[in-house]
């Protein structure tokens, strides 16, 4: 396919390598992206991964146009207790920033909300596309939580719970629940895609039991695989994409 003329004397970023970044998929992947025709160069199909994008050029995937995303950062925390969810707080209680630092020189703010008493993984991101399409409940993004109750779980309650319960606020559909394997009846597990206050609490509430601690163990793909309390640590590569193509 024929491509437009360039100034090979002011060459900057080769098409592969700027599909890449700006955060549609891997490198491998966009190689085959611009093989098929997907991408065009100032509205002209470039099928050679090695084309360079210079200054001015307008790229764009799938008739839209895309541009890197400069100084994106995604961070998972695995939350500790008593620590609230927002980027300020103005009682002077520990935050999940305190817990950042100054690590992070760009302003990055949470996905969502979690407890103040609620443990688990927590997404920090300064990606704004990103983080309202997550939150978003047409795309029914997963969530696992790890429930301890102050007694055992009486096994019609979780079926209850199984088939949906309706609380005060409307149904509140669960996408599975069920006993922890090896563990005792008052620690159940619950997959959720609903982003309702204080939902899996008020699950349990509903029947009279006291949930005594909420861990929150798997969240958009996501998992706290060697990742302590009170720690985080950047997203990988494949992460990031997989969040985006999650989405």
């Amino acid at each position: 396919m024929k491509q437009p003329e360039q100034d090979q004397s002011n060459p900057t970023t080769r098409l592969n390598k700027y599909i890449a970044h700006c955060g549609i998929c891997a490198r491998r992947k966009a190689d085959e992206y611009i093989q098929q025709g997907l991408v065009k160069v100032n509205d002209e199909v470039i099928d050679t991964p090695g084309y360079r994008v210079k200054e001015g050029d307008v790229v764009k995937f799938k008739d839209e146009i895309v541009e890197p995303v400069e100084e994106r950062v995604y961070l998972l925390l695995n939350k500790p207790k008593n620590t609230i969810t927002t980027a300020s707080d103005e009682k002077g209680r520990r935050t999940v920033m305190d817990i950042i630092g100054k690590t992070v020189k760009v302003r990055i703010y949470p996905v969502g909300r979690l407890d103040r008493d609620t443990t688990g993984l927590l997404l920090l991101t300064n990606d704004g596309d990103l983080a309202k399409k997550l939150a978003h409940p047409s795309h029914k993004v997963i969530k696992y939580y790890h429930v301890f109750l102050d007694k055992p779980v009486a096994p019609e309650h979780v079926e209850q719970i199984r088939n949906t319960l309706t609380l005060e606020d409307g149904p509140a559909p669960v996408v599975s629940v069920d006993y922890i394997t090896g563990a005792e009846k008052n620690e159940v597990g619950v997959e959720i895609h609903i982003g309702r206050n204080r939902i899996v609490r008020r699950l349990f509430e509903h029947f009279g039991y006291v949930v005594e601690k909420l861990d929150r163990t798997y969240y958009a793909g996501l998992t706290k695989k060697n990742l302590s309390r009170g720690r985080f640590r950047p997203l990988s590569e494949k992460e990031i994409i997989m969040l985006k193509h999650f989405t």
